[in-house]
């Protein structure tokens, strides 16, 4: 992996982080991209670009973007995705845990330079 295919150029070893401390980061990673794509379909008042944001990035949103990911999905992508989601935290509730897997495994191939497979995979998030 190259660290230059990520944003901060330090080495991180994604296998000996906690699948939090992955959703940690890929929390970051999709809510950069839901930004992103925000300003891309439309220049609009940041009042309004935020609302649609908190929208796209909340649990429930996150929820039914894994129904669309998990068909498409490797198998370490999956091992990654369900990591996440059993993972213990404060929060309870199905929606919760499965945007935590989420988050995990967008964390983890951010973490690992997958670039094209991060933006593969949240284009599939978006569909509608």
């Amino acid at each position: 992996m190259s660290i230059m295919e990520r944003l901060y150029p330090q080495e991180i070893d994604r296998h000996t982080l906690s699948p939090l401390a992955l959703a940690f980061v890929g929390d970051g990673v999709y809510s950069l991209m839901v930004r992103e794509r925000l300003l891309s379909e439309a220049n609009r008042p940041v009042n309004d670009l935020h609302r649609l944001a908190v929208k796209q990035v909340r649990a429930e949103a996150q929820s039914v973007a894994v129904e669309r990911l998990l068909p498409h999905l490797t198998e370490e992508e999956e091992a990654v995705f369900k990591r996440g989601r059993n993972a213990h935290t404060a929060r309870s509730g199905a929606d919760y845990h499965r945007s935590t897997g989420l988050e995990a495994l967008f964390g983890y191939l951010y973490l690992d330079g997958r670039i094209d497979r991060v933006r593969e995979l949240f284009s599939l998030c978006m569909e509608d």
